[in-house]
This record gives C-alpha cells, structure tokens and sequence, in this order.
C-alpha cells in the first residue's frame, strides 16, 4: 500500500518566503565564531575592586554541537559586562527584532540571562550596571518567587517595566529568546520560537499617562445608597434571648469527697459555655431595596495625555550589550541578532538551538546519569571506610578486653 506524501509547496511561496528572508535588514547578528573578540568589548568595570568576571569562548559542558559555541561567565561571584557596536539605525516605521539564545549550566538559583540594546554613544570600557540602556530584555530567576522575562524600555531616563508576567525557562539547557516590537506599538515575546506574550505598548506598560482617568472633581451624591445589605427592620428579638447566661455551671462537676466546707469555703461547680448562648443579638441581613451599586467616579479625557505615535521608536540604537552579577557562573550566551524580520529570526532559531536541541538535552542526561553514578560510587566509598573504621574499633575492642582478661587472671594468680 502507498504511503501519501506531503504535496511540496507550490515554487511562487517558496520563491516568496526566500524572497522575504533574503530582504530581512540585519543589523546585528554574533554566532561568536572565530574574530569574535575583535567584535566585543570586555569592559574594565569593577576591574579595580578584582571583582571582573572572565568569559570563556565555548560550547558548554554539554551541547548538540561542539562547533557552535557562545560565551559563559566562568567565575562565582563575580560582575561581568561586555558589549558590541554596530552602525547606529532607528527602527522608525521598522519592526525591531531582539533575540538571543541563553544556558543556565549551573542550575542557576538566582541571577538573570538577559541582554541589552543601548543607544548614542557609549564608553564601552566603562560600560557597567549604571549605564543607560534603551531595552533591557531576557530571563530572570531568583529562588522560588521569580522566574520571569524582563522586557524593559526606557524613556526619558525613566524604566518601565512590562505589567504582564512571562514565565521564562528554568532548567539547564539552552533556550532562545524573542522580542518583537512592531510600528503599529504591538510587541510579542517568544520563547523557542513559542509566543507566550502580546499585546500593546500602550496597554501593557506605563509609558504614557492613561487616556482616561477618574473625574477629580465628581463627588458621591448624598443620596447614594452603596449598602448591598441591611438590617431586617421586621426582625424582633426574641423575649428573654438577654437573660441567656455566656457559661453555666457544669453539671456533671461533682463535689470532692476530700471537700471541707470549712476549712475550703462552699463548694461551687466550674463553668462551661452555655450551648443555648447565641452572642449578642443581631437582626438579620436582607437584600438593600435601595442599593444602586457601589459608586465609581465618572472616566474622563486625562489632560495630561498626549498621544505618541513614535512611542515604539528609538532612533539611535548603536550596541548589544550584557552586565550581570553571578554568583554562581556558567551563564552561556549565543546567536545574537537585531534586525527587522520575524521569520529571519525564526530561521535562524530553528538552524542553531531547534538543529541541536535534541543532541544537546541527550548530551545533558548523559553527563547527569555520569554524575549521579559517580556520586552513588562517592557515597558507597564513604560507606565502606565507615563501616572499615566501625571494624577496626571493634578490633581495638576485643584486644582491650583479652587484656583486660589477661591482667585479671595475673591478678587472681598473684592473690
């Protein structure tokens, strides 16, 4: 029986996606292959307080391609700071693609993976965590509470965080990170290729004051009733419901046998919450006749407003650049890329981490099941001298006690 194929796409699309990628402006891209130090600069910040971490040119403990490598942080506690120019664009009228991809070797526990564009110009041998930024975008995680995508832009020397939360990845492999902001202000941010998050500038961020907001000047009218419920006016309380006592005397109490009146004065039983005692009397709640809602003050134009049509834009853009802290190194960065193409970028995904990315999770179980056996065989040899310890003090015992035997029958021949 035949097998059905797949039809192949008809040559007009395939000429046209080609067509689309070929034409993609690149504005940066960094496979760190070889010259990639004459590209990159190592900033000199905390270099004075031999606090500067080094980078090591490689492809990580474990990977799908040896030959594909990156840069990792390679020292515990330490800051590390590196950027890259390339020619100055603004991406007015242009979608702005940032991606790169990012490892956590060392089971990260709290530090980021993320990377940043910066505008004008720039000391790149002073470039640290105090340095203007435009875009700081890219994973970060600390303990349990965070683990989350940054994507920040600044505007004006102010930072505006973005009000969705985008879980980023936590394991030890590779994963690659996109975001794409559009000139109609939509942005996405991908991961592997996946979009977790959209929406609108304007929407998810504050860099604009809000269009609307409530009326200064609007007032509650007197009149308004916000009481959803109120008391029963019909409801009556029942005759005698305040004579009910809060505790009576136990009734199962019994005087003691050994209970002298005189000497103990007149015996009385403990008390216990009374079960007919219902608190202090309240009527019941029904339904307000006259509740309107809770009252909201009226949306107005914010004067304050003023629309931006350029709120996307920056017109400058000049370096890709990294700062973090570490305090426990193995951070790997890769195939880094600025440009105006979505499915360049997605291209160029799939050709580096989506090619490798099965090779690279069997590299990483692999050099797991190689630990965990080393481990176990660590453990067992601890056993084993233990128990060897355990033996040879138990030795020492029974000759201690032969001569002890040994003394005691040379003392019972001497008497």
């Amino acid at each position: 029986m035949a097998i059905p194929t797949k039809s192949p796409l008809p040559l007009g699309l395939v000429v046209l996606s080609l067509l689309s990628i070929a034409s993609a402006a690149i504005f940066f891209e960094e496979r760190f292959e070889d010259g990639w130090e004459k590209r990159w600069v190592k900033s000199e910040w905390k270099n004075d307080e031999k606090m500067a971490g080094e980078w090591n040119h490689t492809s990580g403990k474990w990977n799908g391609d040896p030959n594909d490598k990156g840069i990792q942080t390679t020292e515990d506690y330490r800051f590390y700071a590196i950027s890259a120019e390339f020619p100055e664009f603004s991406n007015k009228d242009k979608t702005l693609v940032f991606q790169f991809s990012v490892k956590h070797e060392q089971k990260l526990d709290c530090g980021g993976g993320y990377m940043k564009l910066l505008s004008g110009d720039v000391d790149q041998k002073k470039f640290g965590g105090e340095t203007p930024y435009s875009i700081m975008f890219g994973p970060d995680i600390c303990g349990y509470s965070t683990k989350k995508v940054h994507v920040i832009f600044t505007r004006n020397g102010k930072n505006h965080l973005i009000k969705k939360d985008i879980p980023c990845e936590t394991d030890q492999l590779t994963h690659v990170y996109t975001l794409i902001i559009r000139p109609d202000a939509t942005y996405s941010v991908l991961i592997d290729n996946d979009e977790k998050q959209s929406g609108s500038l304007y929407a998810d961020w504050d860099i604009l004051p809000p269009k609307k907001i409530k009326d200064p000047e609007a007032k509650k009218p007197e009149d308004w009733d916000d009481k959803e419920y109120i008391p029963d006016p019909e409801d009556k309380k029942p005759e005698g419901y305040d004579d009910i006592l809060k505790e009576i005397p136990d009734p199962d109490a019994k005087k003691p046998e050994d209970w002298d009146d005189e000497e103990d004065g007149e015996w009385t039983a403990p008390t216990i919450a009374n079960p007919e005692y219902k608190g202090p009397w309240k009527p019941k709640q029904i339904k307000n006749p006259n509740y309107k809602g809770k009252w909201k003050a009226p949306m107005i134009d914010n004067p304050d407003f003023k629309d931006d049509g350029d709120i996307y834009v920056y017109p400058d853009l000049k370096y890709v650049a990294t700062e973090l802290w570490q305090v426990k190194s193995g951070t790997l960065f890769d195939n880094i890329l600025v440009c105006d193409d979505p499915e360049y970028a997605k291209s160029l995904a799939e050709e580096t981490w989506g090619k490798h990315k099965d090779a690279e999770k069997a590299a990483f179980e692999e050099a797991e099941k190689k630990r965990e056996e080393e481990e176990s065989s660590k453990d067992a040899s601890i056993s084993d001298d233990e128990e060897d310890d355990e033996a040879n003090t138990d030795g020492d015992d029974d000759e201690e006690a032969e001569a002890n035997e040994s003394s005691d029958d040379n003392a019972h021949d001497e008497l």
